[in-house]
């Protein structure tokens, strides 16, 4: 190691440290771009536990509160959450649990406190026992798990710690009022910060969040047609590259989405401010729309899967039904946008808008096949059926004869030898198949393709119309607007922007 080494060892160093801060830097910008209320969230949370904090920091409040001031800190940090209904959702287990636990154990301290200290300590053990257990196997029930899980905990929780600490303390109901005071303090300042000051709502997140999904799916499909009747063959290999992307990650964020959809509907029940209104928030609503753009999600899978199969229509086969099945597909893109757009402005939609439009494609797409019978069917069925019959026979007749004479061969000599780490036995069964040659060679496979992109597009037509009844649906449950003819509908298919949502905080409340 020379000197000159070791001195630019130093200013590697340096580079190094300043490349990994401008790229903490960077993410910890993009994180707050991306949704700016993450930044109030965590002002909020740390203006909070700095006002809890104050109740052991001043000695004046401390004298009051004593050692349990450390509760509300607590409370603070586990219940105050991204958003209202979450918060709300949690204070209220965590205050009904402290409630009932402390509430519980005075009464199991009073029984014990009638007879001696031996007894006492028995009946305090077999009730924790007796407790522990009951609550841990009534979590089990799926309506307890999902509701009041964090409730069942805080419960067995302060139970136990209030128990266990009045066998040395003579004063228990002291201790267990002083908790409860602190307790709730701390749930207090939750709610106020989370209420009223620069609220979250997951009823608007959910409601964002379906609007979001609406539009991805729309634009998975625009991107699938687009790319699959792309003029040349590298064009369409470009934009399978460029298009994945954007088409997984439209698709997956509905596939993903049923565990967000039922945690932000069960948070927006809990919400006081759709109560002030007329009508109640239909969390569970769109939790049927989520279902449903799933089942539809599952169709845009399976289109996709048509951009990467082995066997491709050639490019002239295609062209032969490109304006329709674009145009079916524009018109399928048109109806997921006014939904969405409908959703968003919370006012129904126009039945003619997206069922009139959406028959005149079926209709041209239908034109389009009965123009083209040669092609599905051959220029004489009932001759080309034996003729495929006997290809199908013979292709099979090959491969096992090919597959029988690879048993019966000879081992590889010294000159053939099978390359190391091979297996005895691999180099006799993989052969390249002949099944991807039979099919082609068959007079209807250069249809096949094609066949199967039509069928996905009119079976996603069939699932549009569950989507429809579902959002009509909300749309009488939640009191929207009335669709009249003088609106303007405005359906952006580019558009870029996404609703972000906090999965994280999700992921705790439960």
């Amino acid at each position: 190691m020379t000197i000159e080494s070791l001195k630019q060892k130093p200013s590697t160093f340096m580079q190094k440290t300043k490349g990994f801060l401008g790229s903490l830097c960077g993410k910890i910008w993009k994180v707050g771009r991306d949704d700016p209320r993450r930044v109030i969230h965590a002002l909020k949370v740390g203006f909070s536990v700095t006002a809890v904090s104050l109740l052991y920091l001043m000695e004046p409040l401390f004298k009051g509160v004593g050692e349990n001031a450390i509760w509300a800190v607590m409370t603070v940090v586990v219940v105050l959450e991204f958003t209202a209904g979450a918060t709300l959702c949690k204070g209220f287990n965590r205050g009904f649990g402290t409630m009932l636990a402390a509430s519980l154990a005075f009464l199991f301290e009073f029984i014990a406190r009638e007879y001696g200290k031996v007894f006492r300590a028995g009946f305090i053990g077999a009730s924790i026992f007796l407790i522990g257990t009951s609550t841990t196997f009534l979590r089990f029930f799926p309506k307890v798990k999902k509701n009041y899980d964090y409730g069942v905990l805080v419960f067995l929780l302060t139970f136990n710690l209030i128990t266990v600490s009045s066998y040395r303390v003579d004063d228990v109901m002291k201790l267990a009022k002083g908790r409860t005071y602190m307790i709730g303090i701390g749930s207090g300042i939750c709610i106020l910060m989370s209420l009223f000051i620069f609220p979250n709502w997951s009823g608007e997140d959910l409601h964002n969040h379906t609007v979001s999904k609406i539009e991805g799916l729309a634009k998975s499909i625009e991107a699938c047609v687009t790319t699959y009747f792309s003029e040349d063959e590298r064009d369409v290999e470009r934009d399978e590259m460029i298009s994945e992307d954007q088409i997984y990650e439209n698709y997956k964020a509905v596939l993903d989405s049923k565990s967000t959809d039922e945690t932000l509907a069960h948070h927006a029940s809990w919400e006081p401010r759709y109560t002030w209104q007329c009508h109640k928030f239909p969390g569970q609503q769109y939790v049927k729309i989520g279902s449903v753009l799933r089942h539809f999600g599952y169709g845009v899978v399976a289109l996709r899967g048509s951009l990467q199969t082995e066997i491709r229509t050639p490019r002239s086969v295609r062209l032969l039904f490109k304006d329709p099945c674009i145009h079916l597909a524009s018109e399928v893109t048109k109806s997921l946008m006014e939904l969405a757009y409908s959703i968003r402005n919370r006012r129904h939609c126009s039945p003619e808008l997206l069922t009139e439009p959406l028959q005149q494609a079926l209709q041209d797409l239908d034109v389009a096949l009965k123009s083209q019978p040669r092609l599905f069917l051959g220029p004489n069925t009932a001759q080309n059926t034996p003729k495929m019959l006997a290809m199908l026979t013979s292709t099979a007749r090959q491969k096992y004869e090919h597959h029988f004479s690879s048993i019966n061969a000879d081992p590889p000599t010294s000159i053939d030898r099978k390359p190391k780490g091979v297996p005895d036995g691999a180099g006799k069964f993989l052969r390249p198949s002949l099944s991807k040659f039979a099919i082609t060679s068959l007079e209807f496979s250069e249809a096949l393709p094609i066949a199967a992109f039509v069928s996905l597009l009119v079976e996603l037509v069939a699932r549009l119309d569950l989507v429809i009844e579902e959002v009509e649906e909300l749309g009488r449950v939640a009191c929207f607007k009335e669709f009249k003819h003088g609106d303007d509908v405005i359906l952006d298919v580019d558009r870029r922007k996404s609703t972000e949502i906090n999965l994280t905080s999700f992921a705790s409340a439960e």
